[in-house]
């Protein structure tokens, strides 16, 4: 090949090579990840309205069908019990099925294993049964599927064995959570600047929360190839309120981008990281601080809310009576 052309045809292959790099680099990796919502009819229901309800329900309910995400609602039946309120709140239970969706168990007051004696937590999953296998069966559904309370899953070794035993005998299948990035601390000052009509308050709010959504992505995608070496599918965690009424959008879109794909929580439970061995007890926590605990190799440095959302958070838990700082789940 003559030398001049030779260099010719090298420099256009350099420059083809470099004007397509950036598209290789913006392609987003592969991922699955499955939607729960907990705390249903909403994690602030006591101090809402049943026509409230109804109208977050509406709306929550309506963009995950939009967006045909197969979520799982996770119901204290609790909640449903306030004076000439009780049809409405069944109702707002009733979208989640009427919508294609499904709910699970998340016992009846939202009673922690870590805090009661095994046979009080056992007879509140029973309680906590009763709405929400009728609704199911009236949808030709079954109740599949529990939540542990703030992610507590007993004591020591053996409580939490045999609280395992008790839930696969009723036809349980526990849903792990691997990523969290708080919302239910976000929710109660976002509600309150709903009310009050102070839209530069919930912007800065909703903003701070898709920021550290963010880096929660960042970090428990890390933690994930470094456990496995793959990414598994991750199970998201958030709560029935305002604040994902009204913007689960921005987070489904952030997922997106990040190359998620969405998938029901029973796809990504048969995913073999899931049957990982997890001798974890203690303070509630992710299933991938399970798995690294277990391992001998705990998680560090986890991001955390700005200090100025957890005070704005714990200053109107204060005023409505509500414990300060709890667990996130």
């Amino acid at each position: 090949m003559n030398p001049i052309f030779r260099r010719i045809v090298i420099r256009s292959l350099l420059v083809a090579v470099t004007l397509s790099a950036p598209l290789f680099a913006q392609t987003p990796t592969h991922r699955t990840i499955a939607i729960t919502v907990d705390d249903l009819p909403s994690s602030l229901s006591d101090y809402m309205s049943g026509q409230d309800l109804l109208a977050m329900e509406s709306k929550l309910v309506g963009a995950l069908h939009d967006q045909k995400i197969p979520a799982v609602g996770f119901v204290n039946e609790a909640k449903l019990y306030k004076a000439r309120e009780v049809d409405d709140r069944i109702r707002a239970l009733s979208l989640w099925l009427d919508n294609g969706l499904e709910l699970g168990n998340h016992t009846f007051a939202h009673t922690s294993l870590n805090r009661v004696r095994l046979q009080e937590w056992e007879e509140d999953v029973v309680r906590g049964e009763t709405v929400t296998r009728m609704l199911l069966s009236q949808h030709k559904m079954h109740l599949r599927y529990f939540r542990h309370p703030f992610l507590d899953t007993g004591r020591d070794l053996q409580t939490r064995r045999e609280a395992e035993g008790f839930l696969a005998q009723r036809g349980y299948q526990i849903a792990p959570v691997t990523m969290d990035a708080w919302d239910w601390l976000y929710a109660t000052p976002y509600e309150d600047a709903r009310k009050r009509g102070d839209t530069a308050l919930q912007r800065r709010l909703v903003d701070s929360y898709l920021e550290h959504t963010t880096a929660i992505f960042d970090f428990y995608e890390k933690a994930s190839k470094d456990l496995f070496g793959y990414e598994p599918p991750q199970i998201l965690l958030l709560h029935g309120n305002w604040l994902e009424a009204e913007h689960i959008g921005e987070v489904l879109d952030l997922l997106r981008k990040r190359g998620y794909q969405f998938v029901s929580l029973e796809e990504a439970l048969s995913d073999g990281a899931y049957s990982s061995p997890d001798e974890y007890v203690g303070d509630g926590t992710g299933w991938l601080d399970h798995w690294a605990i277990t391992r001998g190799r705990p998680l560090q440095n986890s991001p955390q809310v700005p200090q100025w959302a957890l005070d704005a958070s714990n200053k109107l838990r204060h005023q409505m009576g509500m414990p300060e700082t709890p667990s996130p789940y």
